[in-house]
């Protein structure tokens, strides 16, 4: 399980490998890269800056992951986030897991980035023509991390005597 943040553009390819990383047990991956879009709100967006607190991010970003690794059975977590300034169409952040089956892998990237989104220690200032402006969490961001409290998304493991294991939602 591996969380960084840094300034650096990362490595998709090489993220996405690191997940299954000969382990025959993967039969899932799946992840998420987010990316500066041009136009939020409305309005033309020209870049952005990102700041952090060092040392809290990564222990919220971790307390993320433990979180999911608590409701799904994964084999391997990476979040990468970058901070400092980013162009568009820059990648600003990969968060990817591996399991041995999809709907565990699907649920747990999902849960992940939503929380990201809302619990992270991240502060994002858009560059716009009408000068800068900092970018709080939206009320559809709040929502999606909502269903996670909703029983019909909590993840149930049932083992066979042979330690054979899946992953259902309830509900």
């Amino acid at each position: 399980m591996t969380v960084r943040v840094q300034r650096e553009v990362f490595d998709i390819s090489q993220l996405i490998d690191s997940l299954q990383a000969n382990d025959p047990g993967v039969g899932a991956v799946v992840n998420f890269v987010g990316y500066v879009r041009d136009i939020n709100q409305g309005e033309a967006v020209a870049g952005l800056f990102l700041e952090h607190y060092p040392g809290m991010t990564e222990r919220s970003l971790q307390t993320i992951i433990d979180n999911a690794r608590a409701r799904w059975p994964l084999r391997a977590v990476e979040i990468v986030h970058r901070i400092g300034p980013l162009s568009i169409s820059e990648p600003i952040v990969f968060v990817g897991v591996s399991s041995q089956h999809r709907q565990a892998a699907f649920e747990a990237c999902a849960f992940i980035t939503d929380y990201l989104k809302t619990d992270a220690p991240f502060w994002k200032r858009e560059d716009v023509a009408s000068g800068a402006r900092w970018v709080d969490a939206r009320d559809s961001d709040r929502s999606a991390v909502e269903r996670w409290a909703d029983t019909q998304y909590q993840a149930i493991i049932q083992c066979a005597p042979a330690s054979h294991c899946y992953v259902s939602s309830a509900g």
